[in-house]
């Protein structure tokens, strides 16, 4: 995702991170926790509209090609949820969790 950045002194080059604008938080945009957790199209669509230049998109759930653009996203999110998994040991152990219900829908 990409978000705002604004320079906050000419000569250290430092940036602070603006948060992104979010879609509301309803059964629209984002999918319930039993069946995936996770953004659906419609609130991809929308976020997108809300933060030009963003290249959020959707989980990829389907069968993918060894070695195509889908399989090495679904590779990173796999690696980088299983980081999340180390951090939140409680979430890991809980298969009702977010973060388990999203590693499922992404087949991790």
């Amino acid at each position: 995702m990409m978000a705002i950045h604004t320079l906050l002194s000419q000569s250290s080059k430092k940036y602070i991170r603006m948060a992104d604008n979010q879609p509301k938080k309803n059964k629209k945009n984002f999918r319930p926790t039993e069946k995936g957790a996770g953004m659906t199209r419609a609130g991809v669509k929308k976020y997108r509209a809300m933060n030009p230049g963003s290249k959020l998109k959707t989980a990829v759930t389907g069968k993918v090609k060894k070695g195509s653009k889908a399989a090495k996203r679904r590779k990173s999110y796999c690696a980088r949820s299983a980081g999340q998994m180390k951090k939140f040991p409680k979430a890991a152990a809980n298969p009702k969790s977010r973060l388990r219900q999203a590693r499922k829908r992404w087949k991790c």
